[in-house]
Protein backbone atom coordinates (compact mmCIF):
# COMPACT_ATOMS: atom_id res chain seq x y z
CA UNK A 1 0.00 0.00 0.00
CA UNK A 2 1.57 3.35 -0.99
CA UNK A 3 2.20 5.96 1.70
CA UNK A 4 0.08 9.06 1.97
CA UNK A 5 1.80 12.28 0.94
CA UNK A 6 1.35 15.13 3.39
CA UNK A 7 0.52 18.51 1.90
CA UNK A 8 1.98 21.26 4.06
CA UNK A 9 0.02 24.52 3.95
CA UNK A 10 1.62 27.30 1.90
CA UNK A 11 0.37 30.06 4.21
CA UNK A 12 -1.11 30.39 7.66
CA UNK A 13 -0.92 27.86 10.46
CA UNK A 14 -1.95 24.27 11.06
CA UNK A 15 -2.42 22.00 14.06
CA UNK A 16 -0.40 18.79 14.00
CA UNK A 17 -1.68 15.97 16.20
CA UNK A 18 0.60 12.99 16.81
CA UNK A 19 2.56 13.84 13.65
CA UNK A 20 -0.43 14.35 11.32
CA UNK A 21 -1.60 17.75 10.09
CA UNK A 22 -5.27 18.14 10.88
CA UNK A 23 -6.70 21.67 10.81
CA UNK A 24 -5.55 24.85 9.06
CA UNK A 25 -5.94 28.38 10.44
CA UNK A 26 -5.29 31.79 8.91
CA UNK A 27 -3.97 33.27 12.17
CA UNK A 28 -1.55 32.04 14.81
CA UNK A 29 -3.96 33.09 17.55
CA UNK A 30 -6.71 30.86 16.14
CA UNK A 31 -4.33 27.92 15.86
CA UNK A 32 -3.14 28.43 19.45
CA UNK A 33 -6.71 28.57 20.78
CA UNK A 34 -7.64 25.38 18.94
CA UNK A 35 -4.48 23.61 20.08
CA UNK A 36 -4.96 24.63 23.72
CA UNK A 37 -8.56 23.42 23.69
CA UNK A 38 -7.51 20.05 22.28
CA UNK A 39 -4.68 19.73 24.81
CA UNK A 40 -7.09 20.55 27.63
CA UNK A 41 -9.55 17.88 26.49
CA UNK A 42 -6.95 15.27 25.48
CA UNK A 43 -3.73 15.85 27.45
CA UNK A 44 -2.13 12.62 26.21
CA UNK A 45 -1.91 13.86 22.59
CA UNK A 46 1.27 15.33 21.15
CA UNK A 47 0.13 18.66 19.66
CA UNK A 48 2.26 21.05 17.61
CA UNK A 49 1.51 24.19 15.64
CA UNK A 50 2.98 24.43 12.13
CA UNK A 51 3.83 27.94 10.92
CA UNK A 52 3.91 28.01 7.10
CA UNK A 53 5.58 31.44 7.04
CA UNK A 54 8.71 30.21 8.81
CA UNK A 55 8.21 26.52 7.91
CA UNK A 56 8.66 25.50 11.53
CA UNK A 57 6.75 23.62 14.23
CA UNK A 58 6.15 24.66 17.83
CA UNK A 59 5.48 22.05 20.52
CA UNK A 60 2.51 22.71 22.79
CA UNK A 61 3.58 21.65 26.28
CA UNK A 62 0.73 22.90 28.49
Amino acid sequence: MPGRSIQLPQSGFAIEIDGLLKTEFSTGEGAMRGALELKRRFPMLQIRIYDAGTKSRYELLA
